[in-house]
């Protein structure tokens, strides 16, 4: 098997050329209107915390755009990128997906950046039956099993153990091994699936868990967090976090 892309450029680029299969699978709605563009619809991060994630899977999405129109487009007609900033806010995912639907008359809808912006969309796009393409998100359909709901991020078969269980091998293989362990993380998706599998691996590589909570999403100051791990001595530490929140706990430490 290939390595996946790791610049993220090549990542959306090959996450459009999937869009674009989609399309091209499509049923003669698509031809009935020849001269209309093909309008694909998301919300994106270009404001807040993800937004140094947001603004170069944009960036890969119109260069897509570009390149595809420059060659006649799709099913000979111009793709259109309609999208709006999420600002990074799991809040402003409804109504961005409700007016793309209902008032801009998208054709497909890709989610924003990341699990937690993914989250919300999910259970619009189950109500309304519609195809969905997950950028990056982890284990968001997990429980909901919707099988309209396609997933780029290369997690595996185990997707709740993927963002931990390379940590947690390297920290098993160390001599001497680490006893204990403290796992923190904001009360949001993201986390909150990183987590679960982080207490799945802690089991499995038989380290004694010191320290589990969460934290509000909200949170800006993280010396409270640190000093309460701190307090219990833990050999090692592992933050389910974004970049925000793990520069936070870093400047805390």
């Amino acid at each position: 098997m290939r390595p996946f892309p790791r610049h993220p450029i090549l990542t959306w680029v090959l996450f459009v050329s999937v869009i674009a299969g989609i399309v091209l699978a499509g049923t003669g709605t698509f031809v009935a209107r020849a001269a209309d563009p093909i309008k694909i619809g998301f919300g994106m991060a270009l404001t807040g915390g993800l937004s140094a994630n947001g603004k170069p899977a944009l960036l890969a999405l119109q260069i897509w755009k570009d390149d595809v129109n420059k060659k006649g487009g799709l099913l000979g007609r111009p793709v259109e990128l309609v999208f709006y900033d999420d600002q990074t806010n799991p809040a402003t995912v409804p109504g961005i997906y409700s007016k793309l639907l209902d008032v801009d008359k998208v054709d497909l809808i890709t989610s924003g950046y990341g699990t937690n912006l993914i989250a919300p969309l999910l259970p619009i796009a189950m109500e309304r039956k519609l195809l969905v393409m997950g950028i990056f998100g982890l284990a968001n359909n997990e429980k909901y099993k919707y099988p309209n709901y396609f997933q780029i991020s290369p997690n595996g078969p185990e997707p709740e153990t993927s963002t931990a269980l390379g940590f947690f091998e390297l920290a098993a293989r160390q001599n001497p091994k680490p006893q204990t362990v403290a796992i923190v993380g904001a009360d949001a998706e993201y986390p909150q699936n990183a987590l679960v599998g982080a207490r799945e691996l802690i089991k499995k590589f038989g380290f004694k868990t010191v320290y589990d909570k969460t934290y509000p999403p909200s949170t800006t100051d993280y010396t409270p967090i640190v000093r309460a791990i701190k307090a219990t001595n833990p050999d090692i530490v592992f933050v389910a976090s974004y970049p925000p929140d793990s520069v936070g706990m870093l400047r805390a430490a």
